[in-house]
């Protein structure tokens, strides 16, 4: 999209990869973080004038398909994409592989905005920015997380992203081991 529109607005949801805002960056283009949904990438995307915005779900919203998310415009652009450059798909998106991350991670517990408050002050008195746009997201340096509460069940939904395999083993544990405290606590 940034080839097609140098210097333009590119959206991805809080959950995404660091790698999406490095790579905007990267490519000349203005990253812009949002809330998780459909409803608050098409207003930010309405507000910034943004070309086009993607969720760590893959729902991708098109600014000249009326802001509107859409799976076989995607698969068009990734396949157009394959045929200039010869490559498999594999090795295009191999420099995109620098961190690995949990997946989403949902966790039972009985109060999730008073585990995601209690978070946030546990991450404020170690000197973190305890960052709320969507649930809390705090970042470590060499990695991050997010855990926010669903929507529509008594759950908490984490996200961690690292460096390599096993500090992400070590640290989602970690995080999940005080989200399960926190949870016997409320």
């Amino acid at each position: 999209m940034l080839r097609k529109h140098p210097g333009s607005t590119i959206l991805y949801n809080l959950i995404c990869s660091r790698v999406v805002p490095e790579t905007v960056h990267e490519l000349g283009g203005t990253p812009v973080r949002t809330r998780v949904g459909h409803s608050f990438i098409k207003q930010v995307m309405a507000e910034t004038g943004a070309v086009f915005g993607g969720e760590h779900s893959g729902h991708y919203y098109f600014r000249d398909n009326f802001r509107a998310d859409s799976g076989i415009i995607t698969a068009l652009l990734v396949l157009e994409l394959v045929s200039e450059r010869d490559e498999p798909l594999s090795e295009l998106v191999a420099p995109f592989r620098r961190y690995v991350d949990s997946g989403e991670i949902n966790t039972e517990v009985p109060d999730p905005k008073g585990v995601v408050e209690a978070m946030a002050r546990d991450a404020e008195a170690e000197g973190l920015l305890a960052d709320r746009l969507d649930g809390l997201t705090v970042d470590h340096g060499q990695w991050w997380y997010n855990v926010r509460p669903s929507n529509t069940e008594p759950l908490l939904r984490l996200n961690v992203e690292d460096k390599d395999d096993a500090s992400l083993r070590a640290h989602t544990d970690e995080v999940l081991q005080r989200i399960r405290q926190l949870g016997q606590e409320a």
